[in-house]
C-alpha cells in the first residue's frame, strides 16, 4: 500500500538557518472539507485517466496538495476498491486531533458510485488470508499467522505469531506484527479494540487465525462478548 505526503516544493525550501515553517491547520472543518471536495471534482478527470493508464504518479502532487489543505497532517492513498473500481482513504491514523476533519471530510464526501468509494480510515481487506508480503527476502503469508487474544472488558490484547517473524530486523517484524491485525480488522476497529499487540516467539496454544479474530473482534464490538474485567 502506497501513502503519498505532501512535501514542499524544492523551491519551497526555506533558508536553513531559519526555523521550518509551520504548515497551516485550517480554522473549520466543514469549510475545509467543503474545499477538498471541490478540489477533487476538478481533478477527477485527470485522476482518472492516470488510474487508467496505471500512472497514479502524475497526480501525487495534486491531490497531496489537496489533502494537505484539509489537514496537513493527513494521509490518503487511492487504492482498488471493493464496492467501486477505486477506493480514495483519507486517514488521520486514528489520531483523535484529526478526527474532526475526517469526520467533516467523510460527511461532505459525494455519493458513491461504480467508479469511486469512500474511507475515512484503512478498510479491512476482505480476505487477508490470500495475502503475500515480500519483505527482507521473505515471502510472507498472512495465511500463516496465528494470534492468541485475550479479551478485557471491550478491548483486546493480542500476541501475533508467524515462523518468519523471528527472521527479519526489528523494524520489519514490527510492521509485520501491525499489518497483519490492520489488514483483518481495518485501522479503525484495530485502533478501538485492539489494547497491547506484542510478537511471539512460539505459537500460543489456543491460537486463532486472522479471520478467527476478526469474528471475535466484531462480536466484541457489537457487545457481544464478555471480558473479564
Amino acid at each position: 500500500m502506497r501513502w503519498f505526503r505532501r512535501r514542499p516544493r524544492q523551491d519551497d525550501v526555506p533558508d536553513p538557518r531559519t526555523p521550518w515553517p509551520a504548515p497551516e491547520v485550517p480554522d473549520d472543518p466543514d469549510e475545509a472539507a467543503v474545499a477538498f471536495w471541490r478540489r477533487w471534482f476538478e481533478l477527477l478527470p485527470e485522476i482518472n485517466a492516470a488510474l487508467g493508464d496505471g500512472a497514479p504518479q502524475r497526480v501525487e502532487h495534486e491531490l497531496s496538495s489537496a489533502v494537505a489543505g484539509l489537514h496537513p497532517d493527513l494521509h490518503f492513498s487511492l487504492e482498488r476498491g471493493q464496492r467501486a473500481i477505486y477506493a480514495l482513504v483519507v486517514t488521520g491514523q486514528e489520531d483523535p486531533a484529526l478526527r474532526p476533519f475526517t469526520d467533516a471530510w467523510a460527511a461532505a464526501a459525494p455519493e458513491e458510485d461504480s467508479i469511486w468509494e469512500y474511507h475515512d480510515s484503512v478498510p479491512p481487506v476482505p480476505d487477508p488470508t490470500g495475502v503475500t508480503v515480500n519483505l527482507g527476502g521473505h515471502r510472507i503469508a498472512l495465511a500463516e499467522f496465528r494470534v492468541a487474544a485475550l479479551v478485557d472488558g471491550d478491548v483486546v490484547d493480542v500476541a501475533v505469531y508467524h515462523p518468519l517473524l523471528a527472521e527479519l530486523d526489528p523494524g520489519a517484524r514490527s510492521a509485520m506484527t501491525f499489518l497483519p491485525l490492520d489488514a483483518t480488522l481495518g485501522e479503525r476497529l484495530a485502533g478501538e479494540r485492539l489494547r497491547r499487540v506484542e510478537a511471539a516467539d512460539n505459537e500460543p496454544a489456543d491460537s486463532l487465525s486472522l479471520l478467527e479474530l476478526r469474528d471475535l473482534v466484531r462480536e466484541l464490538d457489537s457487545g457481544n462478548v464478555g471480558g473479564s474485567g
